[in-house]
């Protein structure tokens, strides 16, 4: 934001106004060569995830569609941390308290009074079941609906996101969950217009506050699931707690180390219609609007972020 807003200083003609001299990068000089070797790959097969932990009653099977969430509904799932130093680049308590938090309150009241956000979501509950490192979605006769590939580590756990899904072998089928959250289009087009009216200070704070909203929105609902699910009681007393992911099982977003494949996106398009709210995807395998996500909802216990490149 200090960078735009020195641009726009110079732009306008201010005077004194200066863009800020650029940093040199510096390398670190090394003594010998740094020889990329492929480390090799660990023996063995699946991981070491349980697979007789409870599977819980899903409150139905299929789909649902809900618009109309209010704000205040998500609001207090917003993470202030990602949004002040990350969005807005505000670093010091002095900054946040004395800036950022009068402008989020500022925007938080044009939202509702301009009536800016559409917040809505569609989700759902499938049986399911692993092979591999497949996780395999069942229709009502027991069938393969669609089926997701998903990598595992070479080393460590040798984690993969089907193992915590009940085995094929088992004889036991298990519950998956997915869910398309929107915080809807018109937020996008205000963003937009203030691009184009070069209010470029303004533009970054509501687009980043849109793409945070979304998040809100998205963690909110999970907690939805989880209380649906009946797993609720392990989660924490704070929201701190809630983004340090303190609860039982984990909402797993495409494109994210455990669940690379964009491509991915496509199956749960389908599986969710989620044109029903308002959210296309693009052939690129984006969401539209880009105040969108789109996400697994995993129950197992031992359920978490990992890095299927490499160890825990």
């Amino acid at each position: 934001l200090r960078l735009m807003d020195a641009l726009m200083g110079v732009k306008r003609g201010v005077p004194g106004a200066t863009l800020p001299e650029l940093k040199q990068r510096r390398v670190a000089k090394r003594d010998t060569p740094v020889l990329q070797v492929d480390e090799p790959e660990e023996p063995g097969g699946r991981s070491d995830v349980a697979v007789d932990n409870p599977v819980p009653t899903p409150p139905f099977l299929g789909t649902r569609v809900v618009k109309g969430i209010q704000l205040k509904e998500y609001a207090g799932w917003l993470d202030e941390n990602a949004l002040f130093k990350g969005q807005w680049g505000l670093k010091d308590a002095g900054s946040i308290e004395a800036e950022g938090r009068p402008r989020l309150r500022g925007w938080l009241d044009r939202l509702h009074t301009e009536q800016l956000l559409e917040a809505a979501v569609v989700h759902g509950y499938f049986p399911c079941v692993s092979k591999g490192d497949d996780l395999i979605v069942l229709d009502e006769d027991g069938g393969e609906r669609t089926r997701f590939t998903f990598p595992r580590q070479t080393r460590g756990r040798r984690l993969c996101l089907a193992d915590f899904i009940r085995p094929e072998e088992s004889g036991e089928v298990d519950v998956i969950g997915f869910q398309v959250v929107t915080v809807g289009s018109r937020i996008g087009e205000a963003t937009a217009k203030l691009f184009e009216a070069n209010a470029y200070r303004e533009y970054m704070e509501l687009h980043g506050l849109s793409v945070q909203l979304a998040e809100a929105l998205a963690e909110y609902w999970h907690a939805r699931v989880r209380s649906d699910l009946g797993i609720s009681a392990a989660d924490p007393a704070s929201v701190d707690g809630m983004f340090r992911t303190e609860y039982q099982g984990c909402r797993y977003s495409l494109g994210y180390p455990a669940c690379p494949d964009l491509e991915d996106r496509a199956k749960i398009a389908d599986l969710l219609r989620p044109e029903r709210i308002g959210v296309h995807l693009s052939e690129e395998f984006q969401l539209h609007p880009e105040q969108s996500t789109d996400a697994i909802v995993i129950h197992h216990p031992e359920a978490n972020y990992f890095n299927a490149g490499g160890r825990r």
